[in-house]
């Protein structure tokens, strides 16, 4: 249950804010929407109360969480299963509609050390802006800092700003990396 003034977060569109909470008649029936802008880009969305737990809107990350999301990056010894990137696109945005901040941390991280492997798809390339630029602006919140700040301490876990920065990207140097 969300009150008006607080922030949430819908999967896929990032961090908003609830502007409202409004009684709508459909049809003859009575519904409770919440009003949220998104602050990305102002967006203003309505979600259905009843639903809200069922499209995945949540609150920020607990501070208590925070630590979980930088294990989850900071982790390099990943196994990767060969498969085609369109696949592996359909996997990824799987897990970023699931509106989880660890998956979300997941995503980011395994396109990173895939990109020292070898070339991202344009549709991958997409998915690692989107997926960091959610993670940013949810842990800057969450945090109480500047996303300039975060994004420096994902380049210091990734040890390359180049990708993060939107330049050619750099073998890994330390990343283990199995195909199963």
């Amino acid at each position: 249950m969300f009150n008006v003034g607080d922030m949430a977060v819908y999967p896929a569109h990032g961090v908003g804010v609830i502007e409202a909470i409004e009684t709508k008649n459909i049809s003859g029936n009575e519904h409770v929407f919440y009003i949220m802008r998104l602050l990305e880009n102002d967006m203003k969305i309505m979600i259905p109360r009843k639903n809200a737990a069922q499209v995945g809107l949540r609150n920020l990350i607990s501070k208590d969480d925070i630590e979980r999301v930088y294990a989850i990056l900071n982790e390099k010894n990943i196994e990767f299963t060969t498969q085609t990137w369109n696949r592996r696109y359909r996997e990824y945005m799987d897990k970023i509609k699931t509106g989880s901040i660890f998956e979300l941390a997941v995503v980011l991280r395994d396109l990173y050390l895939i990109q020292g492997i070898k070339s991202l798809s344009f549709g991958e390339k997409k998915m690692f802006e989107t997926s960091r630029n959610l993670l940013i602006k949810e842990l800057a919140l969450a945090q109480q800092l500047t996303e300039k700040d975060i994004m420096a301490q994902l380049q210091s876990i990734f040890a390359g700003a180049e990708l993060l920065t939107d330049q050619a990207a750099k073998p890994l140097g330390k990343a283990i990396l199995h195909a199963v």
